[in-house]
């Protein structure tokens, strides 16, 4: 149910259209904005109503008044000691970044604090803004999973004294710094290791449980498929989004001898359902799961792994943020997942 906001005073309203612009950075640091006749103007309210709304915005610490001049947005604050990071979602593999982020900012006297933004284009934005404009020295962004919504915005950040790092994955292209892993090697390894030891056919389980639309998650699938039509068309191949769909005839119908999984806490799960079924793990089936967190090292069995290589990409981002201006703007990282075979 649509939220009724008529309630809501009109000079509230205004202030948040305005900071919302500042914090988006449609009017930059520096910038004149609008003067109590503009406001008045452009959205038919009184003086006093446009008074107020300057007024709040200065109190908030996002414009300051000069005489005779008009308002103007306060310049970024200069860079402190915290380091701010942006995830879509939590999961196993998304905490695992987080706890290396963490040792490498202690490892630097820095303060990590993380920030879900549910796969929201405009909340990616507006923290990562926030945080800017609060004077973070670094912000390390897992992006949005549609970076076609952010890329523009990504293209014209000023970011002044802050690092803005894009970490794990991108696909908004050389716009940004960014420390990411080559997904497209790590499914290709999984799939030479699943093809080498069963004459089975292969299934990847995707997860799909996050809102809006996955453009990682069609990527793996792509390469997935790709690399088992080029190379191993005698296999037959299938992709299952849900868990929920997969059960015992699934597995013996479809003759699946390999199983992919996009995420350890499904390697898991899948792994359990194995063992109720009595299908043999790995003499009956193999399976690797994609990320390596330490869900599959203490699992029994020991879970065989891309491993994506997460303690790397946070020392390369901490590496980066030290350099800080000095670092190229479009400084790129590309980190090689490894395969890690085990007892599955």
């Amino acid at each position: 149910m649509k939220q009724d906001l008529s309630f809501i005073p009109i000079y509230h309203k205004l202030k948040e259209f305005y900071k919302e612009r500042i914090l988006n950075q449609e009017f930059k640091s520096g910038q004149k904005i609008d003067s109590i006749n503009k406001i008045m103007l452009k959205h038919k309210v009184s003086r006093e109503t446009a008074k107020l709304v300057l007024r709040q915005l200065i109190e908030e610490g996002l414009i300051i008044s000069k005489q005779g001049k008009g308002s103007f947005v306060v310049h970024h604050a200069t860079a402190n000691n915290k380091w701010g990071m942006i995830i879509p979602f939590y999961s196993s593999n998304i905490e695992q970044l987080i706890h290396c982020l963490e040792f490498e900012a202690r490892r630097h006297a820095k303060e990590l604090t993380y920030f879900i933004h549910y796969n929201n284009p405009e909340e990616e934005m507006r923290l990562v803004s926030q945080m800017i404009f609060e004077g973070f020295e670094a912000v390390l962004v897992v992006p949005n999973y549609d970076e076609s919504l952010t890329a523009g915005f990504y293209r014209k950040l000023m970011h002044g004294h802050t690092s803005v790092i894009l970490v794990d994955f991108t696909m908004s292209g050389s716009y940004f710094k960014y420390v990411v892993q080559s997904y497209d090697l790590g499914i290709k390894r999984a799939v030479q290791h699943l093809v080498s030891n069963t004459a089975g056919n292969l299934v990847m389980i995707k997860s799909d449980t996050w809102k809006g639309r996955n453009l990682l998650g069609e990527l793996m699938e792509q390469t997935f498929l790709s690399i088992t039509e080029s190379d191993y068309a005698d296999r037959k191949v299938f992709v299952v989004s849900d868990l929920k769909k997969i059960d015992r005839m699934f597995f013996i119908n479809k003759k699946i001898g390999g199983i992919l999984t996009s995420t350890d806490t499904d390697a898991i799960r899948v792994l359990g359902r194995l063992k109720k079924w009595g299908i043999k793990i790995p003499e009956q089936a193999r399976l690797v799961s994609y990320g390596n967190t330490e869900l599959t090292l203490y699992n029994d069995p020991a879970i065989t792994v891309v491993d994506c290589k997460y303690e790397q990409m946070a020392m390369k981002a901490a590496d980066l943020i030290e350099l800080g201006q000095d670092a190229g703007a479009f400084e790129q990282h590309i980190i090689e997942p490894e395969l890690i075979i085990r007892k599955t």
